[in-house]
């Protein structure tokens, strides 16, 4: 077997070669595993001979299944010889066949990306200063408001529409008598009393009755994140379908105790400290991100492993596809809507994803650093509370004692441990 290694600092690509010799012990059992699963008459499966088995499939099948083969019992041996102490990989080593012809030797290529030199800008003392948590009053009464909607009763009802009714309707909306593209809507729920779409549509359905048809124009707000119709004014066709009137439970101590509570004074504190709890959590995480931005515009990266970043940009990726099928949406319609194909998604999630690359980098050089640690005890603890959790879970108990589980909680970890201390190194009152 012959091997030869190219190192360019930035990615490391090893060459191997394994000559039609050395393949001969992968061509017999690869010939003797394909032979299980095709008929030869007069041989039983697992037992046709090799030039009667190359004769039936041709022998390049047979070969590209013993090159497999081949790759696979060697690739790690490779890597276990070829690598030095000082050459620090990142990522999962990419193999691929390069040559494989009949009778020749067979080539394949291992590339691994090299973990680039980081110089950390200044990371200690940079006097972030985090915004204060402050809870209005009307913010803890809007979501009154809302549980009080969410509860309320609601009955069809044969007349025209009044403010604080639900009407169902069918939306088609025009520009210049054009169609809107994903500008028709059929069923769509409509509270009269609360801005939907644009302010002012709602209040367009009021003396409607059940069958009517509205059409009317409003304008868009400027600031509309559809940029196709944001400052445009845009025409409404409107057809009732059904008319809900609601009754609206009051918010007093019997409206709490649906709730849970026993007051409506015990309701208002609880959505208030619900409330600090969400803002307290969306500031830190600010500060948190001002503070790696703060570190990263001093920061210099010999080079930018590219398999890293794209391999992000699809976890990336992957994330939208969950959170959008969560929604009960599928992620081919939700394409369409943005008018984008997965490629030109990834391509316009590559800048995020190099950021996302570039502050695992900057927390790992962190913490080899300031010697930062997860001791067995932390470990051990955050393992048990995850088995806790699982306990009626067998299948993610099983999960939770694997070695890649540790693994993977040891990240998380590792990475809280070293937000805390940047926290605590930059954060100002």
């Amino acid at each position: 077997m012959k091997v030869d290694k190219n190192n360019d600092k930035k990615e490391l690509e090893i060459t191997v070669e394994i000559s039609w010799e050395e393949l001969k012990p992968y061509l017999e059992e690869a010939a003797k595993k394909i032979s299980k699963d095709v008929k030869v008459e007069g041989f039983r499966p697992g037992n046709v001979p090799y030039d009667v088995l190359k004769n039936k499939i041709g022998e390049m099948e047979i070969l590209q299944e013993a090159a497999n083969a081949a790759v696979g019992k060697t690739a790690n041996k490779v890597l276990k010889d070829e690598i030095k102490e000082d050459e620090h990989l990142i990522g999962q080593p990419q193999v691929k066949i390069t040559k494989i012809a009949v009778g020749n030797p067979v080539q394949y290529k291992i590339n691994i990306s090299l973990m680039p030199e980081i110089k950390l800008g200044k990371y200690r003392e940079l006097g972030i200063k985090q915004k204060e948590v402050e809870i209005k009053d009307g913010e803890v009464e809007k979501v009154i408001v809302d549980l009080q909607n969410m509860r309320a009763k609601e009955k069809i009802a044969d007349r025209e529409v009044k403010d604080g009714d639900k009407v169902l309707v069918d939306i088609d909306m025009f520009l210049d008598k054009v169609p809107v593209e994903g500008g028709q809507g059929k069923g769509t729920a409509v509270m009269v009393g609360g801005d939907y779409i644009i302010p002012g549509f709602d209040k367009e359905l009021i003396g409607a009755k059940k069958g009517d048809v509205r059409e009317f124009k409003l304008p868009y707000p400027k600031e509309h994140f559809q940029k196709n119709l944001a400052g445009k004014m845009v025409e409404f066709k409107v057809k009732i379908n059904e008319i809900y009137e609601r009754e609206v439970p009051k918010a007093n101590d019997e409206f709490a105790k649906t709730l849970g509570a026993k007051s409506m004074e015990e309701v208002g504190k609880q959505i208030k400290e619900n409330l600090e709890a969400e803002q307290k959590q969306k500031t830190e995480q600010k500060t948190v991100l001002e503070i790696f931005e703060a570190i990263l515009k001093n920061s210099t990266f010999s080079h930018m492993p590219e398999t890293i970043v794209h391999t992000e940009a699809h976890n990336m990726i992957h994330e939208l596809k969950h959170n959008v099928e969560q929604q009960g949406a599928k992620f081919e319609d939700y394409l369409a809507h943005i008018k984008k194909s997965t490629e030109d998604l990834e391509k316009e999630l590559m800048p995020e994803a190099e950021k996302r690359v570039k502050t695992s980098l900057m927390i790992g050089e962190i913490v080899k650093l300031e010697k930062i640690k997860i001791e067995e005890k932390e470990l051990n603890e955050a393992v048990e509370k995850q088995l806790a959790v699982y306990k009626d879970n067998s299948e993610m108990k099983q999960k939770a004692n694997t070695p890649e589980f540790r693994d993977y909680l040891h990240y998380n970890l590792m990475n809280q441990k070293v937000v805390n201390k940047l926290k605590e190194w930059n954060v100002i009152s």
